[in-house]
């Protein structure tokens, strides 16, 4: 396995002009330690498992030390946050250290957030604090093992440096990884700046190394647009049938890859509410779960029309067309299947009543999910376990027979549909106060044992673990004063 001084660094985002970044060294903390690291992200740069244990490795990972072949940059893009367009953002306090390629021949770029101050940070101290870098590093692993697209989180980086937001907290940086952090608003900056040749550039650049099947085209820029797009509704389709929410969906937490970037206020459903709004600074509800699919096709009209000098406006359009078609078509199987019912008229309705139901009778989404895997089609059988989810036992019950009566027409075996269903209905998700327990335990303890332990139980959301019981249970009634705004 390779060793930190052979991994080979480079850096293709860095060969763009200098009008795409700026070169910055990040900030050195004092004192770095090891919060907490991922051995499958580890994985993904060919690392051994005992590197993590070298001070050298944490240096490096706390930004104040640069590795051979490292080019510290901090990405330049603009974006539309909560609507209102904002012509410079950029990466405040991130900075990408370069790109690693695997023996798989996998490119990861390595980020370190909350590594200090860049041009783009707008006044802040470019800081991050550890409570935020604990809700990222573990969402954005637990994420991964739901299988919906993300960027990666090797690990976290912590000192005892203060870092100040309504209080005094201490910093922490997050080793980011993903093939590309390119984002909508990387074209938006200069579409609103009226140059063309960087929108050409940029789009070049993706397409050669991301989308390589289009760069012979004659003109690949409308299909790459749509790519786009299909990609985008694909995420969104995986993000509402887990019930994700992300909080805060500016056109610059857009992933051009179709990844999901920048976890901020994020939330995952308890009782199912279409309207949740997990961030607490969305005052008038813009980012709400149900809303989710909506901006997301709002925000692929930007990119058209960042887009737009290197098309027709007719053919940007079309190019993102697809959008709503391909977004209700792939939500609508993913709740079948999670339903255990093959895509199609009959599965649709009974889907969404069943989300009608839940709703109005505010019913844990993930645990009446995984209960459904053991549903009982058999004429007279009550499921207690799921009907006692329910207040109104009556519309439970009419809409449970239904569902018997369509498993039972389709001939489904119970036990073969409970264990497909178990391998898509997860029985384990970072709910917020899982999260809070471990952060108030590694902020005013130094104890990072539940970090640790949400961390190797999310990556194995799908399976029981009999010894974690209590992590799937429903929220504690303090779990409703958790406020999660754009400062976590």
């Amino acid at each position: 396995m390779p060793t930190l001084e052979s991994l080979v660094f480079d850096n293709g985002f860095a060969r763009l002009p200098e009008s795409f970044y700026s070169r910055v060294c990040p900030t050195p903390v004092p004192d770095p330690y090891l919060v907490c690291h991922s051995p499958e992200a580890l994985a993904l740069l060919d690392l051994d498992e005992g590197e993590m244990a070298r001070p050298e490795l944490i240096e490096t990972l706390a930004g104040n030390r640069l590795l051979p072949g490292m080019d510290a940059i901090a990405a330049l893009y603009a974006g539309h946050q909560f609507g209102h367009y904002v012509p410079q953002l950029g990466d405040g306090r991130a900075i990408l250290l370069g790109e690693v390629k695997n023996a798989r021949g996998e490119g990861w770029e390595v980020q370190i957030k909350g590594a200090g101050r860049t041009p783009y940070s707008r006044g802040g101290d470019g800081r991050a604090v550890l409570r935020s870098s604990i809700r990222e590093f573990l969402c954005s692993e637990a994420m991964h093992a739901l299988g919906i697209p993300t960027t990666r989180a090797l690990c976290i980086v912590g000192s005892d440096h203060p870092v100040y937001r309504e209080e005094e907290e201490t910093a922490a940086l997050v080793t980011r990884l993903a093939p590309s952090f390119v984002r909508f608003g990387s074209f938006e900056v200069f579409y609103y700046r009226n140059q063309v040749e960087p929108i050409r550039h940029l789009a070049d650049y993706v397409i050669a190394r991301y989308y390589p099947a289009l760069k012979d085209l004659a003109d690949p820029y409308p299909e790459f647009l749509r790519q786009v797009a299909l990609r985008t509704a694909e995420l969104m389709a995986q993000w509402q049938a887990v019930g994700f929410s992300h909080g805060v969906m500016n056109t610059d937490n857009m992933s051009i890859l179709g990844l999901t970037l920048d976890y901020g206020p994020f939330g995952f459903l308890d009782a199912f509410d279409p309207g949740f709004v997990c961030n607490h600074s969305d005052i008038g509800g813009r980012y709400a779960f149900d809303q989710q699919p909506d901006v997301a096709a709002w925000n692929l009209t930007k990119l058209a029309q960042a887009l737009v000098p290197l098309m027709s406006v007719e053919t940007a359009s079309q190019a993102i067309g697809e959008y709503p078609q391909v977004f209700g078509k792939a939500y609508l199987e993913r709740m079948a299947a999670k339903f255990g019912l093959p895509p199609g008229s009959e599965a649709a309705g009974l889907v969404m009543d069943a989300l009608q139901l839940l709703a109005q009778n505010h019913v844990d989404y993930t645990i009446f999910l995984r209960r459904m895997c053991d549903f009982d089609s058999r004429p007279g059988a009550l499921n207690a376990p799921l009907r006692d989810l329910v207040l109104d036992r009556a519309a439970f019950d009419a809409w449970a027979a239904r569902y018997a009566a369509a498993l039972r027409q389709q001939g489904s075996s119970d036990a073969e549909r409970a264990a497909a269903m178990r391998a898509l209905n997860p029985k384990y998700i970072l709910r917020n106060h899982l999260a809070e327990i471990a952060i108030r335990r590694a902020a005013d303890e130094r104890d990072y044992s539940e970090v640790n332990r949400l961390h190797a139980l999310l990556a194995r959301p799908f399976d029981e673990q009999p010894e974690h019981e209590a992590y799937a249970a429903e929220p504690p009634d303090w779990a409703r004063k958790i406020e999660v705004s754009c400062s976590s």
